[in-house]
């Protein structure tokens, strides 16, 4: 008899372990063994159980096993979370077969030894079979719906608790996310706030809504956001720096002029356009759109048109604001040198503009829902085996689970979004889908997007500094780990399951439409590459560029208004601080605003930041030692970031690797 060693790892989750019956069956080229019982009473969370197998002959090389889970009469019937079982063959070959899901039900499931197999790799049936049963299985687990026409398609679950176990939080995730929300409510309730519908009186006392949630950069905001340097600061370094953009002509719709606009060096405007200092936000996506009633009140949104200067001293200000698209004379430009009031008015009115177009175009639609289609794709058309699978998958942990628990809580018919926002309802799904039309591949791409937008030389654009660099060593990270698996483009062209995949993506992610410039299918390695880096850039970096600091420019609601009671003033002198406190949003919506936004940027105990790999989905040493030469250049990049920032009167934290996720999962 030949003595097969079996080493069974179960995971450090809670309820990883199983006191349920676990079989096992090794299966190689020639020959398979008996389906053998594994000692559940040594199967404990965290444990390495051994066991050993006989078999009269030899397998040959082992191509998988399958694991299956009964239910003993007296023993509860639990989930059991494995991550990875080891065999050591009689002719001392040593196979890893990673897992990391859960098993919860009586079927047989299949996992394959560790090495990364492309289709076209698969020397023997029985790997082609596994595959087969492996993709024909999660296709029904990982279906498409369609939240609302226009919008990416989403997995099809019926809420968090209707999607499989192993994409859904861990118990620790669960726990915190709750008592995070619980706490947060619970204070505003016992303070009479969550459901005062009077205006503010005084602006002070928003201070006092979370007392002891404040940030260093929302107190910060809280005293100075009335000042135009940090109105545009926050263009460059806040939540939405994806907007801006060079501006060497002005818009038609914006007839700004030379003698409205004060220049501090004595230049003028006109000058200014042709010596490339002036930059331009134009929120013409919400051009048209109704806002939200809230409350049985009418709100408003607007789509202005904000004009700014770079001066002599690298600083970017405000120099025109136009808060309707089309020029007239209810329409005026607002100047710094109009009134208090007016001018601060029409700021006002684009920061609510900006938080609609931020988390609704932005962070939504680029982060979320896109993150959440590669996701589905990926586990629709690519086998665990498939080496983009391996390289891609840890990048979309709980990424299902959180956009669930967003269209249930946030976008759904009683979210916050929904009863609070004025982009809320039928005006967000309007906005999205006007949205996706405007998504182009380059804009996804932060190298094309910074060219695209003329930032590359604006000094100062510390998410522009730090994202190039991040894209860089995601993409030397990538590179290797797709040049070790594609050594031709022939190979990716023959690349069915790879094929399928991009196809997917095009289809339900960006709903065919060929103006976007996503690849249909994949021509070569390089483009292979670009894409890939893509994909984690978006489902870390930038969901962290645009999620991270939400509290800290969101908690002072003047500064981020969730929505605006009054319609924006058609001439000038005719505002003063009374219509402003008029204007913002009532005590329990700014509340209700500040609640949903504290608790999207709680970063959970389970955190795994950008380039840490818990779970061993490669197991040949190339891969493995680019994952680590992967985190070791953002640690350095870590400390760069911390020193600069130690210089700065706001630090620029976003996007220091240490705080960013490995995927969108908050």
């Amino acid at each position: 008899m030949l003595v097969y060693e079996v080493i069974v790892y179960t995971g450090h989750r809670v309820g990883a372990a199983t006191l349920n019956h676990v079989h096992i069956k090794l299966v190689g080229t020639d020959g398979e063994s008996e389906r053998t019982w594994l000692n559940s009473l040594v199967i404990f969370r965290g444990s390495v159980s051994n066991y050993t197998i006989s078999c009269p002959n030899s397998l040959g090389k082992l191509v998988l096993i399958e694991l299956d889970k009964r239910h003993m009469r007296l023993a509860p019937d639990d989930a059991w979370f494995p991550e990875k079982v080891e065999v050591k063959s009689p002719e001392g070959i040593l196979y890893t077969f990673p897992i990391h899901c859960w098993i919860s039900d009586r079927e047989t499931h299949r996992f394959r030894e560790g090495k990364a197999l492309r289709i076209f790799d698969e020397s023997h049936s029985l790997g082609h079979y596994a595959r087969e049963q492996e993709l024909s299985h999660r296709k029904v687990c990982y279906g498409w719906d369609c939240f609302d026409a226009g919008m990416p398609n989403s997995i099809d679950a019926d809420g968090p608790c209707s999607l499989p176990c192993e994409i859904q939080f861990s118990f620790t995730k669960t726990a915190q996310f709750d008592f995070t929300a619980l706490t947060a409510l619970t204070e505003l309730h016992f303070k009479g706030l969550d459901n005062n519908h009077h205006n503010w009186k005084n602006l002070d006392h928003i201070k006092d809504v979370f007392c002891n949630k404040h940030t260093p950069i929302s107190d910060y905001v809280k005293n100075h956001w009335k000042a135009d340097w940090l109105f545009a600061y926050q263009f460059l370094n806040g939540v939405h720096p994806t907007l801006i953009r060079r501006c060497i002509t002005l818009p038609e719709n914006f007839p700004v002029t030379d003698d409205m606009v004060c220049i501090p060096s004595g230049s003028k405007l006109s000058e200014e356009l042709k010596e490339g200092n002036i930059y331009l936000c134009d929120y013409k996506n919400l051009d048209g759109i109704h806002a939200n009633t809230v409350q049985g009140i009418q709100q408003y949104l607007t789509a202005p048109l904000v004009l700014f200067h770079k001066g002599a001293d690298d600083k970017l200000m405000p120099v025109a604001i136009q808060l309707k698209q089309t020029p007239a004379e209810d329409n005026p430009i607002f100047l710094p040198s109009d009134s208090t009031y007016d001018w601060l008015t029409a700021k006002i009115f684009v920061r609510s503009a900006d938080f609609t177009e931020h988390q609704l175009n932005a962070h939504l639609l680029r982060t979320h829902l896109l993150a959440e289609v590669f996701a589905v794709s990926l586990l629709r058309k690519l086998p665990m085996v498939h080496p983009l699978y391996k390289l891609l998958i840890p990048h979309t942990r709980y990424t299902l689970h959180i956009n669930e628990l967003a269209r249930t809580q946030l976008i759904g018919p009683t979210g916050v979004f929904t009863l609070y926002a004025a982009s809320g309802g039928e005006a967000l799904k309007k906005i999205v889908a006007r949205s996706l039309s405007s998504v182009t591949y380059r804009s996804l791409c932060i190298p094309d997007d910074i060219a695209d937008r003329g930032m590359q030389d604006l000094p100062n654009f510390y998410y522009r500094d730090d994202g190039l660099q991040l894209w860089d060593i995601i993409f030397k990270f990538v590179q290797g780990v797709i040049q070790y698996y594609y050594k031709t483009d022939n190979e990716v062209q023959q690349d069915s399951e790879l094929q399928t995949w991009i196809g997917n993506i095009f289809q339900h992610g960006f709903l065919s439409q060929e103006q976007t410039g996503m690849p249909k299918k994949f021509n070569s390695v390089p483009e292979l590459i670009k894409f890939a880096t893509m994909v984690i850039f978006t489902c870390s970096c930038q969901h962290a560029a645009v999620n991270n600091g939400q509290y800290d420019y969101g908690f002072w609601m003047p500064n981020t208004p969730i929505t605006l009671q009054r319609p924006p003033p058609t001439k000038k002198g005719t505002t003063c601080e009374a219509t402003m406190l008029q204007t913002l949003p009532p005590i329990d919506v700014t509340v209700h605003g500040i609640a949903a936004v504290w608790l999207l940027s709680r970063q959970s105990s389970d955190f795994i930041p950008l380039g840490h790999y818990p779970e061993d989905h490669f197991t040949e040493e190339t891969p493995r030692q680019l994952q680590r030469d992967f985190k070791t250049e953002l640690d350095t990049l870590s400390v760069s970031i911390n020193i600069r920032n130690k210089g700065l009167e706001i630090p620029y934290t976003y996007l220091d690797p240490k705080n960013i996720e490995n995927s969108v999962a908050i």
